[in-house]
């Protein structure tokens, strides 16, 4: 027969707790932590957390060891007690988890933006080579939103060379970006051979 397991017993454990007695507590302790260590595993499914809940509520015990003497139903009790420390463990993991994923959605943000930097910085270099008049049609078609005709009295252009300077200077910006990619790739693929 246990130390704890009359009533009686019990009783004058939690008494004795109550007043200080650390012999006391680790009776106490090693008499129900590896049930309620079970009974934690069943709730969290972590080895782990149900052993940071155990020894949390034990230390919650400890901490209040002087309301011990007005518990009538001490297991039902600690049941109760670690029931919801499991359960409040869970929201704290399930909190840093949200927390985990949200940083990585704003890291994930954060790399999208910077690639899509990349490729406006990559467009402009491409602007940047076309020849001098190329560069003006692109610029006042596709940035100052100008028809060919408003291109083409500005400049003092007929609107046909509007066109096709505008054609030259989409496929010369498209070859660009496209051979740059195809370094970026195969740098990338050098760096898994």
């Amino acid at each position: 027969m246990s130390y704890l397991s009359a009533l009686h017993g019990e009783n004058e454990v939690l008494g004795r707790i109550a007043q200080g007695d650390e012999k006391a507590f680790a009776t106490l302790f090693n008499h129900y932590h590896q049930r309620l260590g079970l009974h934690i595993y069943r709730i969290t499914k972590s080895t782990e957390l149900a052993e940071e809940i155990v020894h949390d509520v034990f230390l919650k015990i400890w901490l209040n060891r002087e309301l011990l003497t007005e518990i009538e139903n001490f297991p039902a009790y600690l049941f109760v007690l670690s029931k919801n420390a499991a359960l409040n463990g869970l929201k704290k993991v399930a909190n840093e988890q949200a927390r985990m994923i949200g940083l990585e959605l704003d890291q994930l943000q954060v790399a999208e933006m910077a690639e899509e930097d990349d490729r406006y910085m990559l467009i402009d270099e491409a602007i940047d080579r076309l020849p001098f008049q190329q560069r003006q049609v692109y610029l006042l078609s596709r940035h100052e939103r100008l028809s060919y005709a408003e291109i083409a009295e500005r400049m003092n252009l007929s609107r046909e060379t509007v066109k096709k300077y505008l054609q030259l200077s989409t496929e010369s910006i498209a070859t660009y970006i496209r051979k740059k990619l195809i370094i970026s790739v195969l740098l990338v693929l050098q760096n898994f051979i």
